[in-house]
């Protein structure tokens, strides 16, 4: 592992605020699809290849349902425009009225993943089948409140899967848009969750500049670089990467409040996904938990004791 001395300060690449694209949201019919193909991109040949094409095939049930995901209530005009004038995420996981109807995605991810299942994988999907709507409801309430203590991590990501396809559909149906910035910089300005990952975009409005990509919705939004995304200190930034990599992903860690959260350059290599390659890179997680720090975001796909927010 090895560490990278900052050479430029906060704002320093970024162009005028105003110039600035707030919240990017990935295009609906490609969000999934595309973390699907680089997750077998990043398979072959990986130490942890069945984890991964498993990965692939949940992400294929994601992009499988979102595809035919029905309409749902969402925020009125008049809703959205409070929010934006007050700094509030509108589809918050903590506050907006969650719609059973991600139960139903969920039964179709389960059938979809589950010809692909390992014995043990299996039996983790018959233990999600027998659990009631009541039940289900409580563990996506823990989930998305961020409660893993004493969760049963094994059916966690399955649920985690459901929640994000229904978050993710209303976020693409309403459009970026809709949304204004958040009061809490490193929580997510469409529904408060916190990021799983940041990434460097390339080309457009948004070509060089950070975006923190949510660990629920999958909508990004803009933080400058060489600052800390948990407590915003652009002092003792230090960059960490497994040696002999590309560079395209590093672990971003901060002195002052002892955490970290990946970072992605589209510029190393444009198929950079901020949940593939966070799930690809668990090498550098466990680096990083031996020095101490502490992960800022989870990654909902496989939440871990080396994964748990500070």
């Amino acid at each position: 592992m090895t560490a990278a001395t900052p050479i430029i300060q906060p704002g320093q690449i970024e162009p005028p605020a105003g110039a600035i694209p707030y919240i990017y949201i990935t295009p609906r019919d490609n969000v999934f699809r595309d973390r699907a193909a680089r997750l077998r991109q990043l398979a072959t040949g990986h130490v942890m290849q069945d984890f991964l094409l498993f990965m692939a095939e949940l992400t294929d049930a994601q992009h499988a349902a979102l595809a035919t995901f029905p309409k749902v209530p969402l925020p009125t005009e008049a809703e959205l425009s409070l929010c934006r004038e007050h700094g509030m995420p509108p589809l918050s996981v903590q506050s907006w009225p969650r719609n059973p109807v991600w139960q139903e995605t969920l039964k179709q991810i389960i059938a979809h993943v589950m010809p692909a299942a390992t014995p043990a994988a299996g039996k983790i999907l018959m233990r999600l089948q027998k659990m009631d709507s009541a039940a289900l409801e409580a563990f996506a309430t823990d989930i998305l409140a961020g409660q893993f203590d004493d969760m049963d991590l094994g059916v966690a990501p399955f649920i985690a899967a459901a929640l994000q396809v229904y978050w993710t559909h209303m976020a693409t149906t309403l459009g970026a848009h809709a949304f204004g910035a958040n009061d809490i910089s490193n929580l997510c300005p469409v529904c408060a969750s916190p990021p799983v990952s940041s990434i460097v975009r390339i080309g457009g409005a948004e070509n060089a500049l950070r975006y923190l990509a949510c660990s629920v919705c999958n909508s990004q939004w803009h933080m400058v670089r060489v600052k800390c995304s948990n407590c915003e200190s652009t002092k003792g930034i230090s960059y960490f990467m497994i040696e002999g990599t590309s560079g395209a992903v590093k672990a971003e860690s901060c002195e002052e409040c002892g955490t970290y959260l990946k970072i992605m350059y589209m510029d190393k290599d444009p198929q950079v996904d901020p949940i593939a390659d966070d799930l690809a890179t668990l090498a550098l997680d466990l680096m990083l938990d031996e020095s101490g720090k502490l992960r800022s975001g989870p990654n909902l796909l496989l939440i871990s004791t080396s994964a748990i927010a500070a």
